[in-house]
């Protein structure tokens, strides 16, 4: 098989493996995004305002959690999961700095504890009074960990 066949199929086969990847992509995140009690949300490890470190994705609500799918990812798994019992609002503030074009527009970034080591979330004003109304609602007999 002359040389030039080799390129043309391997090439071929690169661009068929790239449509298959980015249609994986754009299946997951329908699927992902298409659930009821789905919002826009962005995560972030450090406690201190900067741009670095947040990683948009999407949260969904559960019966007793908050599921977070990273935006970019194969996986169907949530990357972290927020139990409604160990998830505590510290505080409410505005994006700072190099943190408003990290973020969506109008999004506001609230400072939690939870296990998982993510110290802060940013969603719409919308979406923050979902989750306070979803944290709030929880069964009777469990506390409530709201600080706001």
């Amino acid at each position: 098989m002359p040389l030039w066949l080799w390129l043309f199929d391997s090439l071929a086969l690169s661009a068929v493996i790239s449509v298959s990847l980015v249609a994986l992509l754009i299946v997951r995140r329908r699927t992902v995004g298409g659930r009821r009690g789905t919002f826009d949300l962005s995560v972030c490890r450090h406690v201190e305002p900067s741009p670095q470190g947040w990683a948009l994705g999407v949260g969904s609500y559960g019966e007793k959690s908050l599921d977070w799918y990273r935006t970019f990812s194969f996986a169907w798994w949530p990357t972290y999961r927020f139990f409604r019992d160990d998830l505590t609002i510290l505080e409410r503030r505005d994006p700072v700095g190099g943190e408003a074009h990290a973020l969506d527009d109008g999004d506001v970034i609230v400072g939690i504890e939870h296990p998982s080591g993510v110290e802060q979330l940013a969603m719409s004003p919308s979406a923050l009074t979902g989750l306070l109304a979803w944290l709030e609602s929880s069964p009777p007999g469990h506390s409530v960990n709201n600080v706001l």
